[in-house]
């Protein structure tokens, strides 16, 4: 808000003086909004770093099922064993809002039979079939993980977004509006200082 756009008056001022009021609200509500945010998002890292490992833990599980599957059918043999139905793993979200975001809460379900009768496997072995179990349970956590970063993700945006507008009103808008009411009560006081001086010339004998 530059002076020239400004006139000095006592209206002027006690306009800024509203204007300046109502940015530190608009500031304080945008800190609290971002320390709301923050916390929420390291409680969410939390949960994603622990997702993440149970994850390491089943897909190390896997690779080690994985290579029992492979000594017994041989590569070749493994990649023709019947798939998992996966046609069942039907994930269901419900969307919420936090401080404006929209979140993602839900859980993926386990694997479920399927209703019709699956393909026998050609030479079954309980090698074979703890693979496909064990790569099938990666899914749901897979499912949880991609929630979580999701919500991360639009968290982070809206943390930035608030970052901004917070920095803009504490290091650019208020200190032009101070400067401003500075700049003014510096030329009231000057111009009371001159009505001051000329009231006395004024009514002092000749």
């Amino acid at each position: 808000m530059p002076m020239a756009d400004v006139q000095a008056t006592r209206s002027a001022l006690l306009g800024l003086a509203d204007e300046r009021t109502l940015m530190k609200q608009g500031y304080a509500f945008l800190d609290e909004k971002r320390m709301l945010l923050a916390t929420d998002m390291l409680s969410r890292l939390k949960a994603h770093e622990t997702l993440a490992a149970d994850f390491e833990k089943r897909f190390m599980d896997a690779r080690e099922a994985l290579k029992k599957g492979v000594a017994r059918h041989g590569l070749d043999g493994l990649e023709v064993y019947p798939a998992p139905d996966t046609v069942s793993f039907a994930p269901e979200t419900s969307a919420g809002q936090f401080l404006g975001v929209r979140l993602l809460d839900g859980a993926a379900p386990q694997l479920q039979e399927p209703a019709g009768a699956p393909r026998p496997p050609v030479d079954p072995s309980p090698e074979a079939a703890d693979t496909a179990a064990a790569f099938a349970a990666l899914l749901p956590l897979l499912f949880a993980i991609a929630v979580e970063v999701g919500n991360l993700e639009r968290l982070a945006r809206e943390y930035k977004r608030t970052e901004r507008r917070a920095r803009s009103l504490e290091n650019v808008l208020l200190p032009e509006v101070e400067e401003t009411m500075r700049m003014i009560e510096g030329h009231l006081e000057s111009a009371d200082q001159e009505d001051a001086i000329r009231t006395r010339f004024i009514g002092s004998p000749e």
